[in-house]
């Protein structure tokens, strides 16, 4: 991974040690890639920092943040690893705030603050990672972003998590991706997956969409859409802005075809109540979900 040839290192007996547990769990070849990946997290808050918790944890090679808000009081509630001295202080960036506090998890592991805005980042720099997570960023930020994942060579695993309140979502983009699979009898089979992009995945038809899908999924497009129409950020859409949510949720269900009862105004309502607010539980399970989907990508590709 990462440009850095293959599995072929091994271990120093000081990794051996540390991680010895989980290698216990997945095995050292998947240690080794894991080891060996560099990851990239555009957008710091309660969601992504118990993402780099876990990968810092697990090993990974190293962990670039990039985030240049700076920290606020309302950063508090949910990101564990900013001390509130530093929200105090007015000065830091959400990154920075970070950055110390994760080395210190795992001295092993390679973090740094990464300077710059995710809507210009350029295809050299995304060429220099194996996973880019993308939070609190707008439709457009993660369409850009994702689009240029996909025009590189090399295989880049694209992910974007949010979470509102007690309400989350994570999307997957992993290209085309083969790996192998033991059959019954021990021998490796190839499989093959192919996943869609952030612009086939929002752009299907929502008539095409298994029954099963829920409510929450449909809310977050009507506020996407309403924040991409409104040139707004994510979470600065407020409740205020609810009579023209629900014009756009009658908009796009008509286009559609879907009965507006699929998106309750209450979900609505609470959706934009909770603003940029997100539930600290619902975090760390979101969180511990997408570090398990990350290390499985590094498990599968065998050092692709």
């Amino acid at each position: 991974m990462g440009g850095e040839g293959g599995t072929e290192e091994e271990l120093t007996a000081q990794e051996t040690a540390l991680y010895d547990r989980q290698i216990r769990v997945w095995g050292v070849d998947a240690q080794k890639r894991l080891s060996k990946a560099h990851v990239l997290v555009c957008g710091v808050n309660g969601t992504t920092i118990e993402f780099c918790k876990n990968i810092v944890l697990a090993g990974v090679g190293s962990l670039s943040l990039m985030d240049d808000h700076i920290v606020t009081e309302d950063d508090l509630s949910a990101n564990f690893l900013i001390p509130h001295d530093v929200c105090m202080q007015g000065v830091s960036s959400r990154a920075e705030a970070c950055c110390e506090s994760l080395k210190d998890f795992n001295p092993m592991v390679r973090v740094a603050v990464a300077i710059g805005d995710p809507s210009l980042i350029d295809e050299g720099f995304v060429d220099r990672f194996d996973i880019i997570v993308v939070s609190c960023a707008s439709l457009k930020t993660k369409l850009f972003i994702n689009d240029n994942c996909r025009k590189r060579s090399k295989h880049i695993a694209f992910y974007s998590v949010e979470c509102k309140d007690s309400c989350g979502e994570i999307f997957v983009d992993l290209q085309n991706h083969s790996y192998l699979q033991k059959k019954p009898g021990g021998e490796p089979e190839q499989q093959e997956l192919t996943y869609a992009s952030l612009q086939e995945a929002i752009s299907v038809p929502w008539r095409n969409l298994p029954r099963k899908t829920t409510k929450l999924y449909y809310a977050m497009r009507v506020l996407e859409s309403y924040e991409l129409s409104e040139g707004r950020e994510p979470g600065e859409t407020t409740f205020c802005d609810l009579p023209a949510v629900l014009a756009q949720r009658k908009d796009m269900c008509d286009r559609m075809s879907l009965s507006e009862s699929q998106i309750p105004t209450a979900l609505l309502e609470r959706l934009l109540a909770a603003g940029k607010k997100e539930h600290p539980p619902v975090c760390a399970i979101l969180g511990g979900i997408l570090g398990q989907l990350c290390t499985w990508f590094l498990d599968l590709t065998g050092g692709d």
